[in-house]
């Protein structure tokens, strides 16, 4: 063994000390500026050294040249995307994870894919899913859409009488794939599966809404005559709008589709009575997509899909060699991802569920539901800034009054950055911000952080404004 690897094995007590000494040194300091100033400075890479200098110097490295650009994306203010951070329990969970190195993929080596099993049952209770849905983890919402898809793509081939994962998807020809506000990760999705983006037509939506209009759904179902995919959504990323799940899946009485729910935050409004029905016909879903790296507050990365033909997941992904385990009635993980390395990522799920239970996980999601209200009447209540959509759970997505372009709206963004992190979007059309709440930590303190910094952000931005531009729009 080579010295140093001797020397940090000798020390590893001692070590992992200094390492969560630095982590609780880097939670604390999730209060102060949300994307730090030198995040956006460049450092010069550094060449690989020839000698081994051990543990202690790489997080002494780590300390002075990255940790400092890290943005507190773990923490309460971090409103970009859709982030969630990561619960004591979770953190926990992840740890150990990382301690215990389990491959869990074979029967041969069972612990882990019996944990991930009963995680899955869990997570399935709460999104109110039944047992003829059965589910794995995955990286993140864009592999679980894609999992859900090519089990999809599968069906086709079984109601068209061919065998797609033999014969390959020319022996589909052209498949329709029919959504009204589709994720950009469904459009990827069907790239990497081979039914091309242009595979997707984007159906008309409500007036004003994101959710499908289901008149026009079933247009283009007649139109399509013949089996096809529809891609419902639970939870649209600007404006967290539902598609009717119910009467979607309802349509199937006189169309042959597969139904496919991008539920990847949205699922979790199940979990709150007051919010619940958005979520009504979830069940009657083909197959579910849900993030867990956000509403659930685990650590990059993870998800979890869910499907009603487990069957035909395997026939996808099945995967023969020797040392794997049989596919049988209940397959090895490994036969059922794209992936042969599945690293124990349901623990840190085990543990926050197991830590919190269902009471934890609702009290979190309505608490982001109660901040985000509160953020969207603090934009309607500001001068120069228009909110775009009601806040319909937990996005608020609004814009500019006046001059909403990409520049002066990535201004703000920058100006508040300190603060508060926000992306830009554009929703009907316009250029837009949106803050999505979907971290644990976040409080009503931070929304009235957030807000009185939103609100000096934009007295900043107007006064630096040519005066020629000031009547060119006034709040509605």
């Amino acid at each position: 063994m080579h010295p140093a690897l001797a020397a940090d094995l000798d020390q590893l007590p001692a070590l992992l000390e200094e390492t969560r000494q630095r982590a609780v040194a880097f939670l604390a300091g999730l209060d102060g500026p949300v994307i730090p100033q030198q995040s956006d400075r460049p450092t010069p890479a550094q060449p690989l050294h020839e000698d081994a200098e051990g543990l202690r110097a790489a997080l002494a490295e780590f300390g002075e040249r990255w940790q400092p650009r890290l943005s507190a994306s773990a923490g309460p203010r971090y409103f970009g995307f859709v982030t969630g951070g990561t619960t004591p329990a979770a953190l926990a969970g992840d740890w150990l994870t990382s301690t215990a190195d389990q491959n869990s993929n074979s029967s041969l080596d069972p612990a882990g894919q019996h944990l991930e099993r009963e995680t899955v049952g869990w997570l399935r209770e709460l999104f109110g899913l039944s047992p003829a849905h059965s589910g794995t983890f995955v990286s993140g919402a864009t592999m679980s859409n894609t999992v859900g898809l090519a089990v999809a793509r599968e069906w086709l081939g079984e109601r068209l009488g061919v065998d797609v994962a033999e014969d390959g998807v020319a022996a589909l020809g052209r498949v329709p794939v029919l959504s009204g506000s589709a994720h950009s990760s469904v459009s990827k999705a069907l790239s990497v599966l081979g039914l091309g983006r242009r595979a997707l037509t984007t159906v008309p939506t409500l007036p004003g809404r994101e959710a499908v209009d289901v008149a026009a759904l079933e247009g283009a179902l007649a139109e399509a005559g013949g089996p096809c995919i529809v891609v419902a959504n639970a939870g649209t990323v600007n404006t967290v709008d539902f598609d009717d799940l119910r009467a979607i899946a309802g349509l199937r009485e006189r169309y042959d589709f597969w139904l496919h729910v991008d539920a990847a935050f949205g699922a979790f409004a199940a979990l709150s009575p007051e919010h619940a029905e958005l979520t009504a016909g979830l069940d009657l879903a083909d197959s579910v997509c849900v993030d867990l790296h956000k509403w659930l507050n685990v650590p990059y990365d993870s998800a979890v899909q869910f499907t009603r033909r487990r069957d035909l997941q395997a026939r996808v992904f099945q995967n023969a060699a020797a040392y794997l385990g049989p596919i049988g009635e209940h397959p090895d993980l490994v036969h059922l991802t794209p992936e042969n390395s599945h690293r124990l990522r349901a623990l840190a799920a085990w543990f926050t569920l197991r830590a919190y239970g269902r009471a934890g996980q609702r009290e979190i999601v309505e608490r982001c539901v109660t901040g985000a209200r509160a953020l969207g009447e603090a934009v309607n209540a500001t001068d120069g800034l228009r909110l775009l959509a009601p806040v319909r759970l937990n996005v608020v997505c609004f814009t500019l009054a006046a001059d909403p372009t990409p520049e002066r709206l990535a201004a703000l963004a920058a100006e508040l950055s300190d603060e508060a992190f926000l992306t830009p979007t554009r929703y009907a059309g316009r250029p837009a911000l949106r803050a999505a709440f979907s971290n644990w930590r976040t409080t009503d303190r931070d929304v009235r952080r957030t807000a009185a910094a939103l609100a000096d952000a934009v007295r900043k931005l107007a006064s630096n404004r040519p005066a020629t531009d000031s009547t060119s729009a006034s709040r509605p």
